[in-house]
């Protein structure tokens, strides 16, 4: 028995020799060559100054033999920013911006990971950087890795006051950091064609009033500030709950929103409670979009919304919790594609605060659920007013019984049995799995054709009048979702 064991041991360790021996030979044979798993890596955008992300490749060894490199070495130096780590060692600056020595045995592989701070440039324009990383194989022959990223220049506010008027503008991105607080009496504008980037800890708190005029062919911008992607089919900016949103304040009134796309946040535009009296928010011609909480979430206030588009959030795409609201050629249409226990595309309710008035016309409510309209109904004891109309809308819910019929002018229900289409069929393009959407009318949507010309909004994109039959929601929107 014994001798069966010793020959079971004598057996294993040859095999491991040979093994060891075979993976530990080395060749200089110019021949045998390393593999990566990328020629190029690419770090998308980055804003100066500020560290990239991490991008990572494998180096492999499939040539049949161990390949000694007697340096990798990064071809710019400090001329770019690049910082490389190879297999666990730095391209140190003291180190020339080399390491030396690297053994890829046979069928091994090593892991190089890269990053990325750009200097200052003072230019308005983004600027191309690109690198070698340069791999020195013992025979002699060198291979390659591109190291590719864009520098953008960036004017970086952090903690912001706005105590007096302020209007923001910069011919440079604009990158806030923190919480930019609108001071009460303080009127804080964004000019046309401004872009704000906010940072994950960022957003509007606004007790004083916001302006946001843009216009058809100078739109204002308020998203993130990550330019790179989560994948390679997912930019950062297409994530929701990349920065706080907006938020207004209940002392703050006349607030003018216009023109301006606001997506990717957690609240897009959430409105305190204030006196409903008093106007609180006009919301005109704008995008709404892609919200980790509501898109548009109103607490007992005075809001108007005309021709915009409400799309995609994991509560609401429109949230109404009492006031005076009154919503005209809207689309809003919850496809939210990152939870599926996502809220309603259109809720209100009457319980916790009265619902004075909420005037819905000319509107398409739509997405994935057979009911995208929720509300809350006020107990007969509370005393709070729930008054509600629609007219001449779309709206994929079941169609109501007779006693809510009075509610409901005009009226065309989705067809909710449809659960192939859904509502994705009265849009351009709905696509959850590549996060791409087009939320201009499909010609063959039920909602083409059908506003009440005596209701709907009368002016395109540009102003002029329209003299032709409008359609239901928002229609000729200055941006489309790519």
């Amino acid at each position: 028995m014994k001798s069966i064991f010793y020959n079971i041991l004598l057996l294993a360790s040859i095999v491991t020799f040979f093994a060891c021996s075979d993976d530990d030979s080395y060749t200089t044979s110019p021949g045998n060559l390393l593999t990566f798993s990328a020629d190029t890596v690419r770090l998308d955008t980055v804003f100066s100054t500020v560290p990239s992300s991490t991008r990572s490749f494998w180096v492999y060894n499939k040539s049949g033999d161990g390949l000694r490199n007697i340096s990798v070495r990064l071809e710019g130096g400090n001329q770019s920013g690049f910082r490389v780590n190879v297999d666990g060692a730095y391209l140190s600056p003291e180190q020339g911006y080399k390491v030396n020595g690297v053994d890829v045995r046979n069928k091994d592989s090593v892991r190089v990971y890269v990053e990325l701070t750009s200097a200052a440039a003072n230019s308005d324009a983004p600027r191309h950087l690109n690198d070698n990383l340069l791999f020195t194989l013992e025979s002699g022959r060198e291979q390659k890795v591109v190291l590719d990223a864009w520098s953008w220049d960036a004017q970086f506010m952090r903690d912001v006051n706005v105590a007096s008027d302020t209007t923001l503008e910069s011919s440079k991105p604009l990158v806030v950091y923190g919480m930019m607080t609108v001071g009460e009496g303080a009127t804080l504008t964004i000019a046309p064609g401004t872009t704000v980037y906010f940072h994950g800890d960022a957003g509007l708190d606004v007790k004083g009033r916001l302006v946001c005029n843009g216009t058809a062919d100078k739109n204002i911008v308020l998203r993130g500030d990550r330019l790179d992607r989560m994948f390679d089919y997912l930019p950062y900016d297409n994530v929701s709950g990349q920065w706080q949103g907006v938020r207004l304040r209940g002392q703050s009134y006349d607030n003018e929103i216009s023109y301006t796309d606001i997506h990717g946040s957690f609240d897009g535009i959430a409105v305190d409670s204030s006196d409903v009296a008093r106007q609180t928010l006009t919301l005109l011609n704008s995008t709404v979009h892609n919200c980790q909480g509501n898109a548009l979430g109103i607490t007992n206030a005075k809001v108007s919304i005309v021709n915009c588009q409400l799309t995609n959030a994991l509560g609401s795409c429109l949230y109404i919790n009492g006031g005076d609201v009154s919503v005209n050629n809207c689309t809003i249409a919850q496809f939210y594609p990152f939870d599926g226990n996502r809220g309603s595309a259109l809720y209100f309710s009457g319980v916790d605060n009265p619902l004075v008035s909420f005037q819905c016309a000319n509107t398409l409510v739509t997405g994935y659920s057979d009911d995208e309209l929720m509300g809350g109904k006020p107990s007969a004891d509370s005393g709070n007013a729930f008054n509600y109309s629609f007219a001449n809308c779309i709206i994929r819910t079941p169609e109501v019984d007779d006693k809510e019929k009075p509610h409901f002018l005009d009226v065309v229900f989705e067809d909710v049995k449809d659960t192939v289409g859904c509502g994705r069929k009265n849009f351009v393009l709905v696509d959850g799995d590549n996060q791409r959407y087009d939320f201009h009318l499909d010609k063959q949507s039920v909602a083409v054709d059908k506003a009440n010309p005596g209701t709907s909004t009368k002016t395109d994109r540009d102003g002029r009048e329209r003299d032709d039959k409008p359609d239901v929601g928002a229609y000729e929107l200055f941006r489309e979702e790519q």
